[in-house]
């Protein structure tokens, strides 16, 4: 996107006249997010294969303006990528978005660490989906992570928009009730809609990519696989992981650890050497859903050894795959797991190590209840369903037209007539 290149372009909406126009604006594809991503494309396939008549979706993104990054020798350093993301997401993106407004009902701020876009955007018309309160770590708890004043200010802005807000959505009961604790909404403002599983992800074989990623993971059908799916950034305790893995290998030499995610930094990469566990560690970038179906479906356990998480998705994905998961005692990942997943205290190698090679030890028949308990729990989270309860929400801030069959079906007290407009709350 050429920083000049901001003119108003018409747009043709889908959809039929009473159709609920709805402008979904998304991260920046360049930054390659993947959960937050996944939550884009899933949104929009629902909002338009399921409610094509009711709801008129369009995507909001522009392209990034790569400032620096063109530059030679350069272009790669960390330093220059974040400065052309910073730019983007505060000085460019709101530019264009403020072009791109006309004709539209509501919007949806997919990931609220974006949340300084909605300066741009008539707030009472706004809704926000929050993944957790790390964006704002250094503000709600500055002792524990001080940061720079710029950093502040720059993130005070952030939060300025998401408090402009008519509706935050949170992503687990554990998130909603960390922002009611920070006493910055008031309950009527914020509701609670779970992630969905990618329908990529399931127990069903792909024979194609099964047998490339077999071939990939190069491991005999017998060899314990553990799998950590995520980012290295700090809460993923990535440290513990290490630890883990290495009293694991202690029991079971053959033991392997799979990485999907970010490669192992520095730190990381110096402790897995000193614990001498280098060479039994395969590290892949985000794979591409099918590749990720089946390595989660070869994985003998998912261990998420996270401090702090907004939900738990490779919880969910792990389980949709038959993968047994075993995680830390956290209330989100207790709420993505259930009593289908097995939970260890933050940090405790002994506790960790201990059960985990217990599991690996399990019968065939133990870990096939395992198995069944896993599908069961990860059926209970839907991305149709949490479309349409997004849905929901996107009619109880405006007031509705029209309301699809599926949200009929969904809640009895939603009847398909044509409803005044404009008024804010939930219709009887």
């Amino acid at each position: 996107m050429e920083p000049g290149n901001d003119a108003k372009q018409s747009v043709l909406w889908p959809g039929g006249a009473n159709a609920l126009r709805v402008g979904v604006i998304c991260d920046l594809a360049e930054e390659m997010w993947p959960s937050m991503d996944l939550v884009a494309e899933m949104t929009m396939r629902h909002l338009i294969s399921d409610h094509a008549g009711t709801i008129a979706a369009r995507q909001l993104r522009p392209a990034m303006f790569r400032r620096f990054g063109r530059l030679p020798w350069v272009g790669e350093h960390r330093f220059v990528r974040n400065a052309d993301r910073l730019l983007n997401r505060f000085l460019d993106y709101p530019r264009w978005l403020r072009h791109q407004l006309e004709d539209t009902d509501i919007f949806h701020l997919i990931d609220h660490s974006y949340a300084q876009l909605i300066h741009e955007l008539p707030p009472e018309r706004t809704i926000v989906t929050c993944h957790d309160l790390d964006t704002f770590r250094c503000l709600i708890a500055p002792d524990r992570e001080p940061r720079s004043r710029p950093f502040r200010m720059m993130t005070q802005r952030i939060l300025n928009g998401l408090l402009k807000a008519a509706h935050v959505i949170c992503v687990s009961h554990a998130t909603h009730a960390a922002l009611m604790k920070s006493g910055w909404f008031s309950p009527d403002r914020v509701s609670v809609i779970h992630y969905g599983v990618h329908p990529t992800l399931s127990v069903n074989a792909d024979p194609s990519i099964d047998l490339q990623v077999h071939r990939m993971l190069d491991a005999a059908p017998a060899v314990p696989l553990l799998l950590h799916v995520g980012s290295g950034i700090p809460r993923k305790r990535i440290d513990v992981l290490l630890r883990v893995y290495a009293r694991i290998r202690a029991a079971l030499p053959e033991a392997r650890l799979i990485r999907v995610g970010s490669k192992l930094n520095e730190e990381q990469t110096k402790l897995a050497h000193e614990l001498g566990v280098t060479d039994g560690i395969s590290v892949f970038p985000f794979l591409e859903k099918r590749q990720l179906a089946a390595v989660y479906r070869k994985s003998t356990l998912l261990l998420q050894t996270s401090d702090a998480e907004g939900f738990g998705l490779p919880v969910i994905e792990a389980m949709a795959c038959g993968c047994p998961v075993l995680a830390s005692d956290i209330p989100p990942l207790r709420e993505a797991g259930g009593v289908a997943a097995q939970f260890c205290p933050v940090g405790d190698i002994d506790a960790w190590a201990e059960t985990a090679i217990n599991i690996l030890r399990e019968s065939p028949d133990s870990r096939e209840q395992r198995r069944v308990a896993a599908l069961a729990q990860a059926g209970r989270f839907s991305w149709p369903e949490a479309v349409a309860e997004t849905v929901r929400t996107y009619q109880r801030v405006v007031g509705f037209r029209t309301v699809s069959p599926q949200i009929a079906d969904l809640d009895p007290r939603l009847s398909r007539k044509t409803a005044t407009a404009g008024g804010a709350g939930p219709v009887a």
